[in-house]
């Protein structure tokens, strides 16, 4: 729910209030710009345990989400006000007004857009082909044959391994963990592992020391979209249009180099 900066309107607000209770927690006062311009702000839950998309550092919430939300903030005029929370709660509490709407690597699909409206695609995941940063000899999936891979166990990078395990005759071998299969492909014995594009891009951005690559181009994948509240279509367009913008003038790739090392594909 937007927050309103006039005294008229909040002492309204404040009795709607007390008469009916708030439509969502944690309301507080009106935000107001340095010259005392009245802004709209709105809370935006996020899952803070997603890096490189959000995740907490130095008692700070940062990632490419949270980079992104703010610069999309600051563009159009508003405030925003991130709230962390068990991504499982998020769509809940955008259709029960607790939220105004949330970004945390939020995959736009059919069923969830049945319950709430989403902004113009702004991330492609998907699964990518890692290999030993000295193996040239893997360029894609057709490479496998004969091939070993790691992976992990009970991940959607296991489904597609198995299925490339009965296409190309490759090997798999399958660890209870990420670090475990990592290392299986950095000690080269295995030849290639399966893992989400940001996640391996973050953990070789953050540890040139990986002896790991990413092949091709990726292989599967859903996009990320920024929800918002069913019918909120005048927030939805002020996300839109903050995108645009950045996307458009470069700071949208700088945010996402700042955290992969690579712009957005």
């Amino acid at each position: 729910m937007k927050k309103v900066a006039s005294i008229v309107m909040a002492s309204v607000l404040a009795l709607a209030l007390s008469a009916c209770g708030a439509a969502k927690s944690g309301e507080d006062s009106s935000a107001q710009s340095a010259s005392g311009t009245a802004v709209t702000k709105y809370t935006f839950g996020t899952d803070a345990t997603y890096p490189p998309f959000e995740f907490q550092k130095d008692g700070k919430y940062v990632g490419i989400d949270i980079d992104l939300m703010n610069a999309i903030a600051a563009e159009e005029g508003f405030e925003v006000e991130i709230k962390p929370m068990d991504f499982k709660g998020i769509i809940p509490a955008i259709t029960a007004n607790q939220l105004d709407g949330a970004i945390a690597g939020i995959s736009i699909t059919d069923e969830r857009k049945k319950v709430v409206d989403f902004s113009e695609p702004y991330y492609q995941a998907g699964l990518s082909l890692i290999v030993n940063e000295d193996n040239n000899d893997i360029k894609s999936p057709q490479d496998l044959k004969g091939k070993t891979i790691a992976i992990k166990k009970g991940t959607s990078g296991a489904n597609l391994a198995d299925e490339y395990a009965k296409t190309y005759g490759a090997t798999v071998k399958y660890f209870d963990d990420s670090p475990s299969m990592y290392q299986e492909v950095a000690n080269k014995n295995a030849d290639a592992t399966l893992e989400d594009f940001p996640v391996v891009s973050y953990k070789i951005a953050v540890d040139p020391n990986s002896k790991l690559k990413i092949v091709g181009d990726r292989l599967n994948g859903d996009f990320y979209g920024i929800a918002v509240a069913k019918g909120d279509t005048e927030l939805q367009q002020k996300i839109n249009d903050g995108l645009k913008k950045l996307q458009a003038n470069g700071e949208y790739d700088k945010i996402v180099e700042k955290y992969l090392g690579t712009a957005a594909k």
